[in-house]
């Protein structure tokens, strides 16, 4: 079976520099076999790749791009969490993801398959996991989307 680190190269990702936080918070935390990585924004080369609200003036197809940036901030966390060996992930538990969306866009749920897909993709069947989607009024830099998740280590 193929490493989550060759999936991310014949995907042609290469992951960033974990962003450093902005606030009174950790990027991530460890605790038992659980590592809760923190809400990624769609973050490029320290700058929001993605801004703006779905549904007013950002397509689906936007939003979607942002959730997957947001992954793969999520999974550059991940491998700080741990040592660098994706490996050791056994099952992408949980993902939260928030779509600053106005209020008549209804495919929020659609947005965050930008995310899921990644997961997915990566992990294969240990990176489907349970989901929330919550459309929001804004976000943090005016971010698009956010996504933020619970993962299970060896």
């Amino acid at each position: 079976m193929p490493s989550p680190e060759k999936h991310l190269k014949d995907l042609g990702i290469t992951l960033p520099k974990p962003a450093k936080p902005v606030a009174s918070y950790e990027g991530f935390v460890r605790s038992g076999s659980l590592v809760y990585v923190s809400g990624q924004i769609p973050v490029v080369d320290g700058k929001v790749a993605v801004t703006g609200k779905l549904g007013a003036g950002l397509s689906l197809e936007d939003g979607q791009k942002a959730a997957r940036i947001c992954a793969i901030n999520v999974i550059a966390q991940l491998n700080e969490a741990t040592g660098h060996d994706l490996t050791r992930v056994a099952r992408v538990v949980k993902v939260t993801a928030f779509v600053a969306a106005s209020a008549d866009f209804h495919d929020v749920p659609k947005v965050v398959n930008g995310a899921s897909d990644l997961f997915a993709a990566v992990f294969g069947e240990r990176g489907k996991h349970a989901r929330s989607s919550v459309g929001v009024a804004v976000l943090p830099l005016d971010s698009a989307v956010e996504v933020e998740a619970i993962i299970e280590v060896e």
